[in-house]
């Protein structure tokens, strides 16, 4: 899962971005609503959920969330507010926002409001994937492969679940970067290859037997 935090205040916009992927996610910040908005006509298709600031420079949070909704991206957006009115909130639901949150908050609630609203139908999430004998529950955070416990870190686990999700499609390595790791991440790093192949050891993958394919010069799939 991989999200937008729009937010002016930048020490509070890399706490919830280093929180966040300690979390195992993938998150980008940008500081002014006008960058946000961009951003997200652009890339919204990069992005599963938007933590929003109504507070904002260059465009407050309520006019981008409306005029995003305007142009049907349908993005789930989380609304920060330091406005703890009943009239901020109904505004921010009636721009187009999925909840809200009054600052200061819990990250704990933060992280529990995100669950709800990625279970929502338009995003549902299944309790568990499986593909051939590999089964793995993206709530718990756990990965089995028969009767056996993986341990993953928690970039393999996002990899893993990335690809059981597309299982058979062949997923390049500028997908994976756009969707696992944050927007200025160097293309040309090798960190993906590093983490394929230390996901397919843990997988047990043989020249015999092989869950994780590399499709030459493409991408990788996982067989199905």
């Amino acid at each position: 899962m991989k999200i937008l935090i729009i937010e002016d205040q930048e020490r509070l916009a890399k706490l919830l971005k280093k929180g966040l992927e300690a979390e195992g996610f993938a998150a980008d910040y940008v500081t002014d609503g006008e960058s946000g908005q961009r951003r997200l006509e652009f890339h919204h298709e990069d992005y599963d959920l938007v933590i929003l600031d109504l507070m904002l420079p260059k465009k407050s949070g309520f006019e981008v969330c409306s005029d995003l909704r305007k142009q049907n991206i349908t993005i789930p957006i989380i609304v920060l507010t330091a406005k703890d009115s009943t009239d901020d909130k109904i505004k921010a639901l009636d721009s187009g926002a999925d909840d809200y949150l009054v600052k200061p908050f819990s990250f704990k609630e933060l992280l529990a409001r995100i669950r709800a609203v990625l279970r929502r139908p338009e995003t549902a999430l299944p309790n568990e994937l499986t593909v051939d004998n590999i089964v793995l529950n993206p709530t718990t955070r756990k990965v089995y492969k028969g009767n056996k416990e993986l341990k993953l870190t928690l970039k393999e686990f996002s990899l893993l679940e990335y690809l059981m999700r597309h299982p058979g499609q062949v997923i390049n390595r500028e997908q994976i970067l756009v969707n696992l790791w944050d927007f200025a991440y160097d293309s040309f790093s090798n960190v993906v290859d590093v983490h394929i192949n230390n996901l397919r050891k843990k997988l047990g993958d043989s020249k015999q037997q092989k869950i994780l394919e590399t499709v030459r010069g493409i991408g990788y799939r996982i067989k199905v």
